[in-house]
């Protein structure tokens, strides 16, 4: 009787522990293919780009002693970019244009002025940006601001006209636009620009350089330029993407 009772109780340890490895290797299975589909997770989700490249056109326009008025005697504008995106909300753009000014002096034609401006700016989106608007709180489009500074030169034909200074000047870019990503890896940009030079002599002309009297359009007496411009860009330069369970196996 003893014995048969001591066989029952091995029959039933038995039994217990090969449940037991069983229930372990099904936890260790589980496991496991947990932490891979975590791993793939972190891996698909991020679908950022570092830069951005993109080409843009539209209207540039003067406002100074000579135009009072925005976007008075409109003319064409085109240049290219290439922007930076630090994170979802800031970037920095660097941006080089070709444009034209015009202005009517009094019982003259008009007159057309070629300019060409470099300049860097900081951006700050109002809404978080980016390609993975999948993800709920991101979003395809965003409108956003920016201010940085430039450099404009405006000395086309000034050889048979009267010098009121070096032809070229620091400005203050500034704006408002809207951005748009309709597709993963394309967008369309929408800005107005103001670029706030630190003189006074875009016209080359005496009558309209009123140093220290402030004739000019604005309380500074600089000269105004402006762009509405819209622009195609593309992405290109995917960033590192970042594993969060990586840590796990180190």
């Amino acid at each position: 009787m003893q014995a048969n009772l001591y066989i029952l109780a091995r029959m039933n340890a038995r039994a217990y522990a090969r449940i037991g490895m069983k229930i372990t290797i099904q936890h260790t299975f589980i496991t496991l293919i947990m932490c891979l589909l975590s791993v793939v997770s972190a891996y698909s989700i991020d679908n950022t780009y570092l830069l951005e490249m993109g080409v843009q056109a539209g209207v540039n326009y003067y406002t100074g002693d000579a135009n009072p008025h925005l976007f008075q005697s409109p003319l064409e504008t085109a240049g290219a970019q290439l922007r930076y995106k630090l994170d979802r909300r800031w970037g920095f753009t660097t941006k080089a244009y070709w444009s034209r000014f015009g202005y009517k002096e009094p019982n003259a034609p008009k007159i057309t002025r070629p300019l060409i401006g470099i300049d860097v700016t900081a951006e700050f989106n109002f809404l978080e940006y980016g390609n993975d608007w999948e993800m709920g709180r991101i979003k395809p489009y965003t409108p956003y601001i920016f201010l940085g500074i430039g450099v404009g030169y405006y000395g086309f034909g000034w050889a048979n006209a009267p010098n009121t200074g070096i032809p070229a000047s620091l400005y203050f870019p500034f704006g408002i636009g809207f951005k748009w990503k309709f597709a993963s890896r394309w967008g369309l940009n929408i800005a107005w620009q103001h670029n706030l030079y630190f003189k006074d002599n875009l016209e080359n002309s005496s009558q309209y350089s009123n140093t220290h009297e402030l004739n000019g359009s604005n309380i500074l007496e600089n000269d105004l330029t402006g762009q509405l411009t819209i622009g195609i860009v593309f992405d290109f330069c995917k960033s590192k993407r970042a594993c969060t369970t990586c840590n796990f196996f180190n």
